[in-house]
């Protein structure tokens, strides 16, 4: 029997009405039962909508910001459908549901779960779209919620997984329907044990497909990229980039560990336990061959470059002149793991430790007042930590021309800094 295929489509590969046709394209000569279609909201929809929430947390006036979103995908759905289409209630009905969900109180308190309430949306609107569409052209797939199969815990925003109760509902629920149809689906988004709407973390739809991939006991995974494959460095930004034909699991975890956004950090460790392949292409040339990541793949000595910015450098200081212990690490670890602050970079010295963190929403301050009691605490904002596997030192220098270093740690095949531009 022929196994399941899963394909995620990110943001940029359904982002207006022309990209839709294309992912269209893509899956006719390729759509068939037994698959599973995994789509993203569309665009910069999830930044429009944690606007929506910032302006409401502050007291902020927010609805132009909901007209300007719904007014988007309108005009998608117009290029796509006739006067009169089923699609346009469905937009209707979802954005009225949105806008109820958002007169509801927001509070610091409960931001995390009125996040999820809200920021899901994007995907639930999407995918609507798509399946109307794909259906319109004559590629039948059945529209399925993810919520309905995707089981987490309650940890709102970054939701862990209950993988035994998300196998069984794969098996239960999906695996019946996909012997007659292929399934579409959304990405980022599971449910808690109240029927809760939960995430999966920022650029989570990866990590739905491996989820997916895992609970169906799919032959392969494929995400659609708008980059050839996995490459060893953010074309965007750095010239003369490398493609990998292929990966090991362990070589792309570490990648993905450090910040390389091609993948979601938590989309291999699932995959490679299972023992399925996961491939990135390009949706753009969808034709080529992309990068295969699997188990049995040669190691590299390509240096590979990770940029993240955005980054928070904190220091603690003890402030009675004793040395750090590891009762003080423990207390920093512990009021991260509170507020689900994840460490990029870590350093120690005997009197403080400084920790490298993305910005988020208010968690700073948070994190201060929590702490400020025991240690002194200085930061800088701003900033941007670059990583580079499989270093070559004489092209370091280079890296950091106009750059001003605030932390720096090398090992024998790690090397990270601490930047800003001078």
């Amino acid at each position: 029997m022929a196994k399941t295929l899963i394909y995620k489509f990110g943001g940029a590969s359904v982002k207006d009405s022309n990209a839709i046709k294309n992912l269209t394209e893509i899956l006719r000569n390729r759509l068939r039962s037994r698959q599973v279609i995994v789509v993203s909201a569309m665009g910069k929809t999830t930044n429009g909508l944690e606007s929506i929430l910032s302006k409401k947390l502050a007291g902020e006036y927010f609805s132009e910001n909901s007209s300007i979103l719904k007014a988007y995908h309108l005009e998608i759905c117009q290029k796509l459908f006739p006067e009169g289409h089923s699609v346009f209630a469905m937009l209707e009905n979802l954005f009225l549901q949105l806008s109820n969900q958002l007169e509801q109180k927001l509070t610091r308190e409960n931001y995390d779960e009125f996040y999820d309430s809200i920021v899901g949306f994007g995907e639930l609107i999407s995918s609507r779209i798509v399946a109307e569409y794909l259906c319109a052209q004559g590629l039948i797939v059945l529209w399925q919620d993810a919520r309905d199969v995707i089981h987490t815990n309650s940890d709102f925003r970054f939701a862990k997984i209950d993988w035994e109760k998300t196998r069984k509902s794969c098996q239960s629920n999906w695996k019946p329907v996909l012997e007659n149809f292929p399934i579409l689906t959304q990405g980022f988004i599971g449910s808690d044990p109240k029927g809760r709407p939960t995430t999966l973390g920022r650029e989570g739809s990866d990590f739905t497909a491996a989820i997916l991939g895992t609970g169906l006991g799919a032959a392969s995974v494929t995400i659609w990229k708008d980059v050839p494959g996995v490459l060893n460095a953010d074309p965007k930004i750095f010239p003369n980039t490398k493609k990998f034909d292929e990966l090991g699991y362990r070589e792309a975890a570490e990648m993905t560990y450090f910040g390389a956004s091609v993948i979601h950090p938590k989309t291999i460790k699932p995959l490679a336990n299972a023992g399925i392949p996961l491939f990135v292409k390009s949706f753009l040339d969808p034709e080529s061959t992309g990068t295969k990541i699997h188990e049995n793949a040669a190691a590299h000595e390509v240096p590979t470059i990770v940029l993240k910015k955005d980054q928070i450098l904190v220091s603690f200081k003890v402030t009675d002149f004793t040395f750090i212990e590891e009762m003080h690490i423990h207390r920093v670890y512990e009021q991260l793991q509170a507020l689900k602050l994840r460490v990029n970079m870590l350093q120690l010295s005997a009197i403080s430790i400084s920790i490298v963190i993305d910005a988020q929403l208010f968690k700073l301050e948070q994190l201060l007042d929590s702490l400020k009691s025991e240690f002194e605490i200085r930061y800088n904002d701003g900033l941007e930590l670059l990583t580079i596997l499989q270093a070559k030192q004489d092209e370091i220098p280079a890296l950091l021309e106009g750059y001003e270093v605030l932390l720096e740690q090398a090992s024998r095949n790690t090397f990270q800094v601490v930047r800003r531009k001078v």
